[in-house]
């Protein structure tokens, strides 16, 4: 029968905790596998973002030799801002692992290990919606916390004012869609400042009603009318998506209450993918003794032992992420109608 000293072998390390779980395939969720950001570690609790007020202008032409025209000095503004902390705990008491017994080839060691990684996949599943939420946030420019108070508003940290919300007058069968989209990538394209490259494209995220009444609408479906690709038209169900006026539309799908993480249902959110630099995560180390100054890693995983009683043991999955957006004049958004 399994003892709770069984938690003194080196398998339960937090090291070795952190490594397996970091090893987890990752819980579905649109905005992860995209590979939206890009991580950045830091060994630091706290991570620099530096906004520059660049700017492009026309050069006078002049005579071979005549003293150059001297370059604007551009003004760097470097803030600091601080990762937040994510953490769940669960708890294995002792009469748990009462009829936990080695018979057959599986061991006792490794019944309780399988226990333990069962409960830590639970709490990082937790993790991963929460990153998932933070992430819409991040891709609309203000990232949340779960109650819906704010962590970071990119605009105001940047000092720029949201874009306004483009009407597609999806109501409206004489509605020129296309003519929507293209004012929303050029708004995009025109905002980069240096984040779009030949290969970036538009995508957006759009609630249930807002996809529905897109594809539906006459001038999306008289565009594909007669053409091969007519049966990708066809083929836009639910949770599914449509690239169209050079933007991939796709019907987000959230937490099944549509309400937790999840797009309005009449609005639609544009973001660019492939930017340069655009979407950053930022990783802080945990804030034990086992991994000060070395860089953060997107989960860590430990166990707390009950030290008065040895009555139980918390398995805890701790994550210190901050979602960044560098270049919030870029997302924009819309309604249906």
């Amino acid at each position: 029968m399994a003892e709770m000293t069984i938690f003194q072998n080196d398998a339960f390390r937090a090291a070795t905790l952190t490594t397996a779980l970091n090893r987890r395939p990752h819980k579905p969720g649109f905005l992860g596998a995209q590979g939206l950001f890009t991580p950045k570690p830091v060994r630091t609790i706290t991570v620099g973002v530096e906004s520059q007020g660049g700017k492009l202008a026309l050069i006078q032409t002049s005579e071979r030799g005549a003293p150059l025209v001297a370059a604007d000095v551009n003004k760097r503004d470097v803030r600091d801002f601080r990762t937040v902390r994510i953490a769940k705990q669960d708890t294995i008491h002792a009469h748990e692992l009462q009829s936990i017994r080695a018979f057959g080839s599986t061991s006792e060691l490794q019944q309780v290990q399988a226990e333990v990684a069962q409960r830590l996949a639970n709490l990082q599943d937790d993790v991963d919606l929460t990153h998932e939420y933070m992430m819409l946030g991040a891709i609309q420019g203000i990232v949340l916390d779960a109650d819906g108070s704010v962590i970071r508003n990119w605009y105001t940290e940047f000092g720029i004012a949201q874009p306004a919300e483009f009407d597609f007058e999806l109501d409206d069968p004489t509605t020129d869609v296309r003519g929507k989209c293209t004012a929303v990538v050029r708004a995009v394209q025109r905002a980069a400042q240096g984040g779009w490259l030949p290969s970036t494209q538009v995508h957006a995220l759009a609630g249930d009603d807002f996809f529905d009444k897109f594809v539906a609408h006459d001038h999306v479906r008289d565009t594909w009318l007669n053409q091969q690709a007519a049966a990708e038209l066809r083929n836009a169900v639910a949770f599914d998506s449509i690239r169209f006026g050079g933007i991939t539309f796709w019907n987000y799908r959230g937490t099944d209450d549509n309400s937790t993480v999840a797009i309005a249902p009449g609005q639609c959110k544009f973001y660019p993918v492939g930017g340069k630099d655009v979407f950053e995560v930022a990783q802080s180390p945990a804030e034990t003794f086992d991994f000060v100054n070395t860089p953060g890693q997107p989960s860590y995983a430990m166990l707390i032992p009950d030290r008065d009683r040895n009555a139980w043991i918390k398995p805890e999955v701790y994550s210190y992420p901050l979602h960044i957006c560098t270049r919030p004049a870029m997302l924009q958004r819309a309604k249906a109608y």
